[in-house]
């Protein structure tokens, strides 16, 4: 029963970060012209499907693909914590290098990384979702 609770949870948590991404991404900037032409033009919902689909398959890819007993650790899961972290912003920003002008260099860049510490709380969310149907790796980062 907790199990399902933490999956619904993690899950309801993440549709809302979908749903309401300009929420969460304009705490940075908000008044910027770059926050208004991403909010205009719907980028904040692409970045965040991004963000959350990668987080997420990135942690069912550890705890149901990968499933190993030799790749259980928590630096296991660290490590694919960071390489999620740092593989989500490089691909929204070169997305967002294609849909926007180039005026926005830093502010794109000040973006990518609000985006690297959101997709680390999609993963920590995902991986606690998700982790207790594993069958080798349901005691990592934390034990029970």
């Amino acid at each position: 029963m907790k199990n399902s609770i933490l999956l619904i949870g993690g899950a309801l948590m993440t549709l809302f970060f979908v749903l309401l991404p300009s929420s969460v991404f304009e705490l940075v900037d908000s008044q910027s012209e770059f926050a208004n032409e991403m909010y205009n033009e719907n980028f904040y919902l692409i970045v965040a499907l991004i963000s959350a689909g990668l987080a997420w398959g990135v942690a069912a890819l550890f705890y149901y693909v990968i499933n190993s007993v030799s790749f259980s650790r928590w630096y296991h899961w660290l490590i694919t914590l960071l390489v999620v972290s740092f593989l989500t912003p490089i691909v929204n920003y070169f997305y967002l290098t294609d849909v926007l002008s180039t005026e926005y260099g830093s502010q794109l860049f000040s973006f990518c990384v609000l985006d690297f510490v959101v997709t680390a709380v999609i993963y920590i969310v995902a991986s606690f979702a998700m982790r207790w149907w594993s069958s080798n790796c349901r005691h990592t980062p934390i034990p029970e």
